[in-house]
């Protein structure tokens, strides 16, 4: 074989046991092989399946023939020696199927857990919100007495009417305020303030959605940061722009912003503020990193970040460099660099620094763990031409991922400040994509793994997978001896691979019952990771995103209604509803037994467990003063919903606070009146009722209305049923407006899981619907009829009610 000759007559031996010995059915041809002079022709081995009886006298018949026609042209490295790999009939349909189903699995899953079956909000640019590797950071405003005691703005308790946002709340920019202002952005960062009187202006990064790069964005609020408006993009040059730190001068505006990807710091000024700007000086040539410039002691100190010297530190290096002037010269500092190591002693800059009680501070970032994990703030004990030294200060904010701090004194002597943040770690859309990608090549290896035991694959490396060497000695014969013993390998890779493969078969038996219980464990095993792989590809972060309504978020507040005997309802009530965006409190209405302790429940939120003295189900709508929000969403603790959808509810609500908004809907109609499910609504195309076990109300108007005097035979009334408070409200709402009164919004998805306990009300479909018929048959009485009243669904634009 050394010699490249292929002697001998047509031997179909028919042997080889599998990848060691070289395939079954090996042949060899008599005479010579015109230069056999091919060497591997690719660096992988191969799978194929098992080849029937009939296929081989095939494929040596076929060999027999190209003596004949000399179908090996070219020495034996096309093909396997001139033969065509066919697949058996049960390999090939075994792989089919497999893929076929998987993929059947893959797309269902993703069809009903990820695909929204609702149109998204309108108004967003259909450029905008991209996921980006680099986050989806947004913006948020602070106020307290202290750059040390900030607060978020919803704690302010600041209201506007126009958008419903009772109360604002942070975020108060993010890439869909600025993508529907024509601005398509994926993220918002960075934020610099710019006071002027009683005007504040915002300056910011926003993360090109089209080009993929930084450009500096301003908007304006004429409110203390509770409404902004956008005005544009303030400077956009041909590479990335961030960090636009804007200072005054001698009576001139500037603004320098981070131009590291150009290597130069670039000084701008402002021709006509704020949005047109000129290149003043380029005042270093060098590719700082989040450089800020202050006056102290009458000079002129640079801090920035240089990651592109030799063994510097990725954000963990910090030089500093002074000046007489913002235009330079500049002189390094006799310690650079200040820092070069640990990332989390804050080297990297992280917003603009403050004076406060006569000190200095310095905020850097925290990048131990990841990339913008927290700020922190250093007090700047030594700041001379010699000397550099800093003690970390007070750290009073809260967050998951915030890596900026603007922070600055009105004339009133408050403090204002604002601060970027983000749901999500950095780099975590790429983590989320590999882990997605692993997931799915590890269900090909289980499609493997269960055509060997199956025994429909078969690993084989045919003999002429590399070809003999005929030419004479040279580097060319390194070459192929290197890929010989490399192909020598593989087979014994594959011969062991084989074997191990019939041990298994023997072991665990496929035709007996632990072994298909063996077999539909790995199959089931695919199909988890085929959901996991989907989810981890097109899932997103898992965060549900709250929707702004008129350039505003605001805050709800959720209320639920139980007793001891459903505290495993109410533990994982607490803790899915909690990780919602917009939830403010949650209060608990404690009817009836022992309350838990705080500290059993698992939430992001503040819980507030409100006992009663009598058990009610008038206590659903008891007024409560400690409640700080407008929107109130009264959900049962049975009822499980995602976060989206009771995020698209509450935007609903904003957009008509005047109505009950809910989730679930009923027709009252007919005579008598009978109480009826869903699917009646939906038979007779409309509703005119919406319950209240999951909807949002106005606090101030629902529990007014429910406990007034006009109300109180009604109260009386539900007491004595212990039943039917939800559908007293609905009838006080209805006798106070002709107008629609009730709006349906439809869920992703929805679980009652008052069908598996046994002590919800309803656990009894036809017993509780009998109760709530007489209800209705007696606040009609009361409060009147309503004959005439339906709204038809699928009458909002976005469908949200279809």
């Amino acid at each position: 074989m050394g010699s490249g000759q292929l002697n001998g007559n047509v031997n179909g031996n028919g042997n080889g046991g599998g990848g060691g010995g070289g395939g079954d059915g090996v042949t060899t041809t008599s005479g010579s092989s015109s230069n056999s002079n091919s060497s591997c022709y690719n660096n992988s081995w191969l799978c194929k399946w098992r080849w029937p009886q009939q296929q081989q006298q095939h494929v040596a018949k076929n060999n027999n023939n190209s003596n004949n026609n000399n179908s090996l042209k070219g020495g034996g490295g096309a093909g396997f020696g001139g033969r065509r790999l066919v697949l058996s009939s049960s390999g090939y349909f075994f792989v089919v199927w497999c893929f076929v189903v998987y993929v059947f699995v893959g797309f269902l899953y993703g069809w009903l857990a990820l695909k929204k079956p609702y149109t998204v909000a309108a108004g967003l640019s259909s450029f905008g919100c991209q996921e980006d590797s680099e986050g989806s950071w947004s913006i948020g405003v602070f106020f307290g007495n202290s750059p040390f005691s900030l607060k978020p703005i919803e704690t302010a308790n600041v209201w506007r009417d126009d958008s419903a946002a009772w109360p604002v709340a942070n975020p108060i920019m993010t890439c869909a305020s600025v993508s529907s202002a024509g601005f398509p952005s994926n993220f918002v960062a960075d934020p610099f303030f710019y006071l002027q009187g009683n005007d504040l202006y915002l300056f910011y990064e926003t993360k090109n959605s089209i080009t993929m790069q930084g450009d500096i964005g301003v908007a304006k609020s004429v409110d203390k940061g509770a409404t902004w408006q956008q005005l544009g993009i303030a400077l956009d040059e041909d590479w990335h722009l961030s960090f636009p730190y804007v200072f005054d001068y001698h009576g001139q505006i500037y603004m320098m912003p981070e131009s590291r990807a150009k290597g130069e710091v670039r000084l701008y000024r402002a021709v006509n503020f704020p949005l047109e700007w000129k290149l003043e000086k380029i005042i270093m040539k060098k590719p700082l990193v989040d450089p800020f410039m202050i006056n102290h002691d009458g000079q002129y100190w640079l801090f920035g970040s240089d990651h592109s010297g030799f063994g510097t530190t990725q954000n963990g290096q910090l030089e500093i460099w002074y000046s007489s002037s913002p235009f330079g010269p500049w002189k390094p500092h006799k310690k650079n660099p200040i820092y070069n190591g640990d990332k989390s002693l804050g080297a990297r800059n992280g917003g603009r620094p403050f004076v406060y009680d006569g000190n200095l501070y310095r905020v850097g970032q925290d990048c131990a763990e990841s990339y913008g994990r927290r700020v922190r703030t250093f007090k700047v004990e030594i700041l001379t031409k010699n000397e550099y030294k800093e003690l970390e200060g007070r750290n009073a904010w809260n967050g998951a991922r915030y890596h900026h701090l603007d922070a600055q004194q009105l004339s009133s002597g408050e403090w204002i400040a604002v601060m970027d943040g983000d749901r999500a770690l950095s780099g975590d859309s790429v983590q989320r994509y590999i882990l997605g990608c692993a997931s799915v090549a590890a269900v090909g290896i289980l499609v493997v793994l269960l055509g060997l035991l199956l025994g429909a694959v078969k690993c084989i490396i045919p003999l002429n997978w590399c070809a003999q060497y005929s030419g004479k000695r040279s580097d060319s014969l390194l070459t192929w001896e290197r890929e010989s013993m490399l192909c020598s390998k593989v087979r014994r890779f594959c011969s062991r691979l084989n074997r191990s493969a019939s041990y298994l078969q023997g072991k665990i038996k496929p035709n007996t019952s632990i072994g298909r219980l063996v077999l539909a464990v790995i199959f089931v095993a695919g199909v988890a990771l085929t959901c996991t792989g989907v989810k981890f590809i097109y899932g997103g972060n898992g965060a549900d995103e709250a929707y702004m309504w008129k350039g505003h978020y605001s805050q709800f507040t959720m209320l639920t209604m139980t007793f001891d005997a459903r505290l495993w309802n109410l533990k994982m009530y607490v803790k899915h509803y909690s990780r919602c965006s917009s939830v403010k409190e949650i209060v608990v209405v404690w009817n009836k037994g022992e309350p838990p302790k705080l500290s059993d429940l698992d939430s992001a939120v503040p819980v507030r467990i409100r006992v009663e003295k009598q058990n009610s189900l008038n206590n659903r709508f008891k007024l409560d003063p400690l409640i700080k929000t407008r929107g109130v969403l009264e959900l049962d603790d049975d009822i499980m919903m995602t976060c989206d959808d009771i995020e698209r509810g509450f935007q609903v609500w904003r957009q008509h606070p005047d109505r009950i908004v809910g989730f679930y809907p009923r027709l009252v109609n007919g005579s008598p009146l009978r109480y009826r499910g869903e699917k009646y609504a939906r038979r007779h195309k409309g509703y005119n009722m919406i319950l209240t076990g999951a909807a949002f109300v106005d606090s101030q108007i629902a529990f007014n209305r429910y406990w007034s005097e006009q109300a109180k035979a009604g109260r009386e009334f539900v007491d004595k049923f212990f039943n039917c408070e939800d559908v007293l409200l609905n009838y006080l709402y209805a006798n106070a407006s002709a107008s629609k009164t009730v709006e349906y919004v439809r869920p992703a998805w929805a679980i009652d899981t008052s069908k598996f306990s046994g002590v919800a009300i309803s656990r009894n479909t036809q017993v509780h619907y009998h109760k709530r018929s007489e209800c209705l048959r007696k606040f009609a009485e009361m409060y009147g009829s309503f004959a005439g009243r339906k709204w038809e669904f699928g009458g909002r634009k976005d469908g949200w009610d279809l």
